[in-house]
């Protein structure tokens, strides 16, 4: 048993995989690299048949992923908010196309689209090519400022 060390490193990073794999990635599947790095580390050292060589190997991989790679990986997994439909439309600028009243509504263009629109307060009307700020949408209107 003089290899027992590269044994325990690849035993061990076997176990941090399917523990990755049990988890569901939660971590973001640093424990399943840093898993397979030991493992390939033991691997290394018993094909050197050294154990040195199998820690020092297991060691590099893992701190080259961890210093190199785990940046690069965490900006690929990161999910970005981005504002979509409605949601996205709230807060945009467009021209009125169609006179806007108080109790009278009009067109709004916003970008290649053109909405009915309202105004959302009593601050007078808005005349064809006015700029106005989308405040909400209510259905297919859009209540503008």
């Amino acid at each position: 048993m003089d290899n027992w060390i590269n044994w325990l490193l690849v035993i061990g990073g076997i176990v941090c995989v399917i523990v990755e794999l049990a988890l569901g990635a939660a971590t973001g599947f640093d424990l399943a690299l840093i898993g397979g790095s030991l493992t390939i580390g033991g691997a290394i050292g018993f094909f050197a048949g050294s154990e040195k060589i199998g820690l020092f190997a297991a060691g590099g991989l893992s701190l080259v992923y961890l210093a190199l790679f785990r940046s690069w990986l965490r900006a690929k997994l990161t999910v970005q908010h981005r504002a979509s439909n409605i949601d996205a439309i709230v807060g945009m600028q467009g021209v009125v196309t169609k006179r806007i009243a108080l109790r009278e509504a009009g067109l709004v263009k916003l970008g290649s689209e053109v909405w009915r629109a309202e105004l959302a307060t009593d601050d007078g009307p808005r005349d064809a090519g006015a700029t106005v700020k989308v405040e909400s949408v209510e259905g297919v209107t859009l209540k503008v400022r």
